[in-house]
């Protein structure tokens, strides 16, 4: 089901919501993406960083209404919501989690689908089109979330199980594996920062926006420091899929070298991506859950990490 056409239910995730005339400043003050680059025609990556850097969330973010929404991972959206609201108390911003208004779907090679329902075909990554309150945003290439309200969702639901064979949403996190794209999850919670996942390689990550909450420390990686721990894709040759945050470990180091961002079935085997020591990749001998643990295999990312196209952003 992986390489061919579905959908399915985006259940993992919840919405958060800024609403209000200062929902663009604030947030701008908050968030690595830049929201001037956001429009009807666009929707983009981005995160929440503590202070000293490190993510509390990441999140697809698009302007809706009066406003904004971002989806992230629903066991985040309480804590994020809580610490965010803290910082709007001086402006005119409203903040709430709006997951119960919005149904989500993951279509695979669905163009066919999304015609249907009245929607064109988005472009690349982050292209976003819209109909009769339906919006939908390119994720990576053949792939596309489809934001519906809640009011049509049962309907919407219908139709697309008419259009195109019904999948897991571990199918949908595959493809999310092989496109590259990093997401803060609960147990990872404050332990990157956004280079570390390579959210700066799939424009989550603005060099040019001015200061927000942990800009600091993220443009002296970028500008000053050499990152000895990054995003990496790879396989293993096991059923069982292991969760975000679990450690990997290298015998030749000894000891922990970093730790599962997510991960997917892809039949017989596992794909997923991991926050790991450059040094460790290098040396090839990678072991999950423990020093004798399963062998990890190295794979290709479908990008090449560049600083200077990056800092243009």
């Amino acid at each position: 089901m992986a390489d061919s056409a579905f959908f399915c239910s985006l259940t993992h995730e919840g919405i958060l919501a800024v609403r209000g005339s200062d929902a663009g400043k604030f947030l701008q003050g908050q968030l690595t993406c830049n929201i001037n680059y956001l429009s009807d025609d666009h929707a983009g990556l981005g995160a929440r960083c503590m202070v000293k850097g490190r993510m509390q969330s990441s999140f697809r973010i698009l302007p809706e209404g009066n406003g904004y929404l971002l989806a992230m991972a629903g066991e985040l959206l309480e804590a994020q919501l809580a610490d965010l609201k803290k910082y709007a108390v001086f402006s005119k911003a409203t903040l709430a989690d709006e997951s119960a208004a919005w149904a989500r779907f993951g279509l695979q090679q669905g163009d066919s689908a999304l015609q249907a329902l009245g929607l064109a075909v988005p472009g690349e990554a982050g292209a976003t089109v819209r109909h009769e309150g339906l919006i939908a945003v390119t994720a990576s290439t053949d792939r596309v979330e489809l934001w519906v309200p809640a009011d049509q969702a049962a309907s919407v639901a219908e139709r697309l199980a008419a259009l195109l064979p019904a999948a897991t949403l571990n199918d949908w996190l595959l493809g999310q594996v092989r496109a590259g794209i990093g997401q803060v999850m609960g147990p990872t919670r404050e332990l990157f920062i956004p280079q570390m996942i390579n959210l700066q390689a799939v424009d989550g990550v603005s060099f040019k926006k001015g200061c927000y909450t942990g800009q600091e420390i993220v443009a002296r990686m970028q500008y000053l420091g050499k990152l000895k721990r990054r995003q990496y894709r790879l396989a293993l040759a096991e059923t069982a899929v292991p969760e975000p945050g679990a450690e990997i470990f290298s015998p030749t180091h000894g000891s922990s070298v970093g730790e599962v961002v997510i991960a997917a079935s892809s039949g017989n085997a596992v794909e997923l991506l991991a926050v790991l020591s450059a040094d460790a990749v290098a040396d090839d001998n990678l072991h999950l859950g423990s020093l004798e643990g399963p062998r990890l295999t190295l794979l290709d990312l479908p990008y090449e990490l560049d600083r200077d196209r990056e800092i243009q952003r």
